[in-house]
């Protein structure tokens, strides 16, 4: 059955809708990096009363507010070496920052410092070879680390640690790691984080308010796209595509249904694409095998809205090609979409709320399909006694 006009799209309409969408996006993944309400009284404080030369006095320090109480100050010379000294709120275990070259925490080089019960201050560099604190390796790492000793003290409520790089070419734009744990490093082997987050820094500002020192939350954008990828791809199109081949007894509701829900699924689905876009152009990484799918599945589902503008009527002899073409670009894009969200889920190492989530919605999902799909066997309906018109939607 024919859309009415009154449910037609133009493709002027979507090309704005979604400008709308990618500029929102936008605004929502980049944070101007200001130290706020209570930056700028922890900005401002002396250090150099408790930490030694060239920690106290930094030439040039920029200090911004990064994630829950930590803060971070540095100063980079033009020989390229980068003094760093991080701050956040401490009363037991430890606290850290790492450097990584593609937002993960694997394989990442990290700074790790506490105070433990005798008050005995203790800075060490570790490398993470794997998730479990036994693979976060002490006195290992590739952190370029000067000849001058890292440092870690307290100061009231704070727990300050200092340590200085030297590159070979300017620092600027990093993906790092913020940490946390309450319980002490036994023996040298840090505890399970209590929380952590990831940030994409530019470390190129050379002043405190330059709009240069800005981060990205990557946590946030990594959630953002998750979440727009299992409810686009995961759930409203695969749910759009059953209510297109078990509810087509009820014409021309489920085509109406169809419609709205692919739609949707459709939008979040370019909005996952972008989120992750911005995402790999800002870690300055490219995840091969994620990317190169995620793409191709967008490209289908924009060939799917172009099919659906060029369709031709009922009553054409290429209508059953057409048919043909919907229903099968549509299944492949489901499919992949389906692996892809599994693999990006194992890339960002979600944890196990992701892995259950997805998992409970893409087994809902085989249920229903083979229990429709029984139901439907068991009333001797089968795709001959439907009209020609109606292929399986999946956009």
């Amino acid at each position: 059955m024919d859309l009415n006009s009154s449910f037609r799209i133009s493709p002027t309409q979507l090309f704005i809708f979604f400008l709308v969408l990618f500029y929102s996006e936008k605004s929502n993944v980049a944070a101007d990096g200001s130290p706020g309400i209570d930056g700028e009284a922890l900005c401002s404080g002396d250090m150099s009363s408790f930490l030694p030369l060239p920690y106290g006095k930094l030439p040039n320090m920029v200090c911004k507010r990064l994630w829950n109480s930590f803060v971070l100050r540095y100063s980079q010379t033009e020989g390229n070496v980068v003094t760093i000294v991080l701050s956040t709120v401490y009363t037991t275990g430890w606290a850290g920052i790492g450097f990584s070259k593609d937002g993960m925490m694997l394989n990442s080089s990290c700074m790790a410092g506490w105070v433990n019960v005798e008050g005995h201050a203790r800075i060490k560099q570790y490398y993470v070879e794997g998730f479990t604190p036994s693979a976060v390796k002490p006195d290992k790492g590739e952190l370029p680390l000067t000849n001058v000793p890292p440092y870690v003290a307290l100061n009231g409520a704070r727990i300050y640690l200092a340590f200085q790089l030297k590159y070979p070419v300017p620092l600027k734009r990093q993906p790092i790691l913020l940490a946390y744990a309450s319980a002490y490093p036994q023996h040298h082997h840090l505890s399970l984080h209590d929380d952590k987050t990831t940030i994409t820094f530019d470390f190129s500002s050379d002043s405190a308010p330059s709009p240069s020192g800005t981060f990205y939350r990557v946590d946030d954008m990594r959630k953002t796209h998750g979440a727009l990828s299992v409810l686009g791809w995961g759930l409203f199109l695969p749910y759009g595509a059953i209510v297109a081949r078990y509810l087509r007894h009820r014409d021309p509701l489920w085509y109406y249904i169809h419609l709205v829900i692919e739609f949707l699924g459709f939008i979040l689905g370019v909005a996952a694409a972008v989120v992750g876009l911005s995402l790999s152009h800002m870690l300055q990484v490219d995840i091969v095998g994620h990317k190169t799918i995620g793409i191709f599945v967008l490209v289908l589902s924009i060939l799917q809205v172009l099919a659906f503008f060029a369709r031709p009527s009922r009553d054409s002899k290429n209508r059953k090609y057409w048919n043909w073409y919907h229903s099968w670009t549509g299944r492949t894009a489901i499919f992949l979409a389906a692996v892809n969200i599994i693999l990006g889920i194992h890339i960002a190492d979600a944890g196990p709320g992701w892995k259950i989530s997805y998992g409970f919605l893409l087994g809902l999902t085989l249920i229903a399909c083979i229990f429709l799909e029984t139901m439907s066997r068991l009333r001797g309906s089968d795709d001959s006694k439907f009209p020609p018109s109606f292929q399986m939607n999946g956009s």
